[in-house]
Order: C-alpha cells, then structure tokens, then sequence
C-alpha cells in the first residue's frame, strides 16, 4: 500500500515563506479546473522552473480526492453546493513558496486518511491520483486539522532548481 512519506506538515518554516496564495473551491467538480485555472494564474507569477506541469498535475489530482473522497455524496450536486459548503465546510487549495520548494496543499471537511487503492488496474480512470501525486511531486503526507475546525490537509512539496544568478 502507498503511504505518504510524511505524516504531519511539510518541513518546512512556514514563518519563511516568500509567496502564498490560496482559494475556497465550490463543492462541485467543475472546481477541479477552476483549481488548475487559479494555480496556472499563480505559477505564472512565481518562477517554479520546469516543476510547472508537475504542480498543476497534482493540484488536479488533490482537488479531485477532495471532491470525490471527503464530500458527502450530494455535495458534488450544483444544487445542494452552498448547503454542503456551509454544514461540511469548503475544500481550499493553498499554494506556498519558499526559496527552492513549493507546496501544494488541499484542506477538506473529511477526518479520513486519504487511502491509496492497491491492486487498482492502472488503465483504470480512477484510482490512481495518490500513485500520481506520489511520482510527480517530491514528497507528499497529510495531517488532520485541530480545533473547531474539521478535517484533514493533504499536501505535496516539490523541489525547485535555484533561480538563476543575473
């Protein structure tokens, strides 16, 4: 079974980040291109080098488990979106930069680990976006939240080449 290689947040100081940017995505699965749209729009601005379509994968991959996995199942129903977003609480991308890394992290309403599909046919398609988020990124884990807010954050951090010198 595909474990994450970090339980817990990613390493690193979050008081040193050099870049953020985050948004509330709809309970629907449209905001899985909404989700691309917003980190194509970011990438833009930051220079992540050739990590570009890596990232912009497994934000895909990320977002997708959340609507699929961590929302109730008439939550993806364009009707019942802002009820569900209000009783189960919304899915959030955030995008974080530092110098050489880049973090990608999904938060959802769900207390569930997320759980990789073993023995799943790879022409499948479905169940295999941990296996991708796994291979794409540098590194990837989850943490369930604390407080009076629920849920869990599942994360994946890439490596970026250091800019170069002018």
């Amino acid at each position: 079974m595909l474990k994450p290689l970090r339980q817990g947040p990613p390493p690193l100081d979050p008081a040193r980040v050099s870049n953020a940017a985050s948004c509330i995505l709809p309970p629907r699965f449209e905001a899985v291109r909404d989700a691309r749209s917003f980190t194509r729009g970011t990438l833009d601005d930051w220079d992540t080098g050739d990590r570009y379509d890596d990232i912009c994968l497994v934000v895909s991959e990320l977002v997708t488990n959340a609507l699929r996995h961590a929302l109730p199942a008439d939550a993806a129903c364009p009707a019942d979106a802002a009820r569900a977003a209000a009783l189960h609480g919304a899915v959030r991308l955030h995008l974080m930069r530092w110098t050489g890394r880049l973090v990608c992290a999904v938060r959802d309403p769900s207390d569930d680990s997320p759980v990789a599909r073993t023995g799943e046919d790879f022409a499948a398609e479905s169940g295999r976006g941990l296996f991708l988020v796994e291979s794409f990124s540098d590194g990837w884990g989850w943490y369930p939240l604390t407080g009076t807010v629920p849920g869990k954050v599942v994360w994946a951090l890439f490596r970026l080449a250091d800019p170069p010198v002018v």
